[in-house]
């Protein structure tokens, strides 16, 4: 009985007399010790440990004498926010129980999804977060409403170049229903259809709405090379959205398709520049590769062209670089044609690229990767302080086609070839561009950063480590590198080895 009594009898005589109690450790629920801190912001790292709990980040500095249920030796590795992709196609692959814990993707320390992006996904995003959640999720995700989806919904045929002045408010209120469940902005697809239809004030109306709630507008703009309208006046036409809709624009995945364009991202890139410099919320997102990818049928008959029009055909190959550019990732109707260049099968069958192009087209639809995107581009449009990170990937079986590498690898290839290979960009600004400006440019409370009371997203890397093992023969490795991944302060990556948890959640604009 007396030995307990005199520690807080002590205790007591020293709050009395004013004297300072003994210090408690604290205790967290996971502390991260010896790690070089990369706070998103692309400040140069600092040494300090981090106090997790409850989720979040409670403590940063010399945490020696804390507490935690799990203690991570850092190592000297870079400790840093978990990394935003803000075009992801991966949207469906989460609700196919098999994929949901999306390894792939964390595996590159991407901690949260944008999807629904280029005007496609739901409507009914209340339905979707409901089937997303159903089964938990690795990562966060956060929901985009698609102008196409909306567009398709209310105007009929879809087709249809304006909406009446009802059909118009109904778009709006579809918009409006979605902002109110929580999405982060409006996406569109103009070089798709529906989208390709609409006008550009068609498109400014709905982005007011999404800029009222304080959403985004990102698009997939109308022409990347030189289809029609052209990349400088696509540019523009996002600029102007964003300012006469008073809403933050995206250009999405940036690029200067076809060996046409090349070099015009210096011109796309100063227009954005000049409509920054007048007070425009202007930003572009990019992936890191040379090639991209589409449908066969939208990269050589955008806009619902004929079938039958071998001239567009022929064009638009040459557009892309020729048919040695065009490959096939997946194709239901023939698999041995996956991984095959057009040149390749019209070789094969001895024919033109656009009979090959003719015949596939007439059975199904194909998903190609498209070698269109020259080094200096790339590099340019990477290196703007604007320009946020994205794989516009998706989520697939591994094995099921031959599909584009991003899926796989764009965070770490951006890591591993683009900062510590060729040094294109430091890694302060490439964690920026992955992390705090995108949080910023989406709203994301609260994430993207490591500062006291962040969510406990993070990410645990050494840069020499990393590597992006997919590529174009063999897309479906999974990368390498990253040592923890924290999400909501769950491990779901723990001393470099996948563990079961499903942490994520659908993020909803404007919460914490």
């Amino acid at each position: 009985m007396c030995v307990m009594r005199y520690p807080l009898i002590l205790m007591t005589v020293a709050a009395v007399m004013g004297l300072p109690a003994a210090a408690q450790p604290d205790r967290f629920d996971v502390v991260i010790r010896n790690g070089r801190v990369l706070d998103g912001s692309g400040n140069p790292w600092l040494r300090a440990d981090i106090g997790i709990r409850d989720g979040r980040i409670a403590a940063i500095g010399t945490l020696a004498r804390a507490q935690a249920e799990t203690t991570i030796d850092a190592a000297n590795r870079f400790v840093t926010p978990g990394f935003i992709d803000v075009h992801s196609h991966a949207a469906e692959g989460l609700t196919r129980a098999e994929l949901r814990q999306a390894r792939p993707i964390v595996a590159q320390g991407v901690t949260t999804l944008v999807v629904n992006p280029d005007g496609g996904g739901p409507t009914d995003l209340a339905a979707q977060r409901t089937t997303l959640e159903a089964g938990g999720l690795g990562p966060n995700v956060a929901l985009l409403i698609g102008h196409g989806s909306v567009r398709g919904a209310v105007i009929k045929p879809a087709t249809r170049p304006e909406p009446t002045a009802q059909e118009l408010d109904q778009m709006r209120g579809l918009v409006r229903r979605a902002m109110d469940e929580g999405a982060f902005g409006l996406s569109s697809g103009l070089f798709y259809t529906p989208g390709s239809f609409a006008k550009t004030e068609e498109v400014i109306a709905l982005a007011k709405v999404a800029g009222e709630r304080g959403g985004v507008y990102t698009s997939h703009i109308r022409d990347e090379g030189d289809y029609g309208a052209g990349l400088i006046a696509s540019v523009q036409e996002v600029i102007r959205i964003a300012d006469e809709g008073h809403v933050a624009g995206v250009v999405s995945h940036m690029k200067a398709l076809g060996p046409d364009s090349w070099g015009l991202s210096m011109a796309a890139t100063t227009r954005i520049d000049q409509a920054r410099a007048r007070g425009v919320s202007v930003f572009a997102d990019q992936y890191p590769y040379e090639a991209s990818s589409t449908s066969l049928r939208a990269a050589l008959l955008p806009g619902g062209a004929d079938l039958a029009d071998v001239a567009v055909l022929r064009e638009n190959i040459r557009r892309r670089g020729g048919a040695a550019s065009i490959r096939i990732a997946s194709y239901g109707p023939d698999r041995s044609l996956e991984g095959k260049s057009l040149a390749e099968i019209a070789t094969a069958r001895t024919v033109t690229p656009e009979a090959a192009a003719t015949e596939i087209l007439t059975r199904g639809n194909a998903s190609i990767v498209s070698f269109n995107m020259s080094e200096e581009d790339i590099r340019h449009i990477m290196t703007r302080p604007y320009t946020m990170a994205s794989s516009d990937g998706g989520l697939v079986m591994a094995g099921s086609g031959v599909p584009h590498p991003r899926n796989n690898g764009a965070f770490a290839r951006r890591l591993a070839v683009y900062v510590r290979e060729r040094g294109v960009v430091g890694l302060e600004f490439a964690i920026r561009s992955m992390t705090s400006l995108p949080a910023a440019v989406f709203g994301m409370s609260d994430r993207g950063v490591i500062r006291q009371g962040a969510i406990a997203d993070l990410a645990i890397f050494d840069l020499d480590a990393i590597r992006d093992n997919a590529t174009y023969a063999e897309p479906h490795k999974v990368a390498d590198g990253m040592s923890w991944v924290l999400i909501d302060g769950v491990p779901v990556i723990a001393n470099g080895a996948f563990t079961d948890a499903r942490p994520g959640k659908v993020l909803r604009k404007g919460e914490r």
